[in-house]
């Protein structure tokens, strides 16, 4: 850890945090919090850049909404759960003795979604929509990826309005001021003591992987879930840096003799997962004909054409059906009488 500053030092240089009251506002009885805002431009700037995506890929454009409206929720559903049942279920079920705030579980507007949890579920409701409009669930994957991490960049922003998941204490001429009287200032350190601002790292991070996936995309047409699964792999790499930083407070696992936060082994998991998918995509399944981003059996029908090429219309069709041969009945129309009309 690195020296703290002195209670006497003057912070010329430092990053401030909002004051409390920024972190949300009142509209009539309507609350708005900062942290919620933030989440929302994400979801907006990850549903633009995915229908540009898919649109490109040939997907119908109706589709990509059907999906991010199963998608969205179950992420946040999927978020929620995370941190809950994860990241700090004493606080919400009072075990060890602690007081339970089971009230506060729905109260996603306070902070508290975790991204591995909202990336399991939020794919789980994307499998879902997918099946149902019969389209591949890794031609939606790679075509969202890019703007879910955006979304991330966007998120992170959250966490310095609620002046939460700040790193260990720092003297950078960047270090992030939190309030002492906030309920997340670590007690018995001066009230001056700035902190690594890990929100803002992990918002850089997630902002280069944007570029580096787009670029990545354009140069070798990453598909068959290639594009996911590198963007699995990247979040990995950043979490596992900001997690040696970060000091709130996490359950400790051990394996094989190595003490580390849970999220730190989620994301190294995250690490093996995205390579080994990426490596099984390029090697395996890249060198195949690409299927597209319809389901086998679930593509549009093509539309009958004339002798000229043209494209026929149900009424096109009947015209020409009537032209060629009047005599022939038109389908669902009852022969002429052979003793004329009636």
């Amino acid at each position: 850890m690195m020296p703290l500053l002195s209670a006497g030092t003057k912070v010329l240089t430092s990053i401030p945090s909002p004051p409390p009251e920024f972190s949300k506002f009142s509209i009539g009885p309507l609350t708005i919090h900062a942290y919620a805002i933030c989440i929302m431009i994400g979801i907006v700037a990850a549903m633009w850049i995915a229908a540009r995506r898919w649109k490109a890929k040939g997907g119908p454009d109706e589709v990509i909404w059907d999906i991010c409206i199963w998608a969205i929720p179950f992420g946040i559903i999927g978020g929620r759960l995370y941190h809950v049942l994860i990241t700090d279920p004493e606080y919400y079920f009072g075990l060890g003795g602690q007081t339970a705030h089971l009230s506060e579980i729905p109260q996603i507007w306070a902070g508290g979604l975790g991204i591995m949890g909202a990336i399991s579920l939020g794919a789980l409701g994307a499998w879902i929509a997918c099946r149902r409009a019969g389209v591949r669930l890794s031609a939606f994957l790679d075509a969202a990826a890019p703007g879910v991490l955006l979304a991330q960049a966007f998120g992170r922003w959250g966490n310095w309005f609620n002046q939460e998941l700040f790193g260990a204490p720092t003297t950078l001429p960047w270090g992030l001021q939190i309030d002492p009287n906030s309920y997340n200032f670590p007690p018995g350190l001066p009230a001056d003591t700035l902190f690594q601002p890990t929100f803002l790292y992990e918002s850089m991070w997630n902002v280069a992987g944007v570029l580096l996936l787009l670029a990545l995309d354009r140069k070798f047409a990453l598909r068959r879930g290639a594009m996911f699964w590198a963007y699995i792999a990247w979040y990995g790499i950043g979490r596992t840096i900001m997690e040696t930083m970060r000091i709130d407070a996490a359950d400790t696992i051990n394996i094989l003799g190595i003490g580390l936060r849970v999220h730190m082994w989620l994301a190294i998991v995250m690490i093996i997962m995205g390579t080994v998918g990426v490596i099984f995509v390029l090697t395996r399944l890249r060198p195949l004909p690409d299927v597209g981003v319809y389901l086998k059996g679930r593509e549009p029908k093509a539309a009958p054409v004339d002798a000229a090429g043209s494209t026929l219309t149900d009424s096109s069709s009947t015209d020409t059906q009537v032209a060629s041969d009047p005599t022939k009945p038109v389908e669902g129309e009852k022969p002429p009488s052979a003793d004329g009309p009636s």
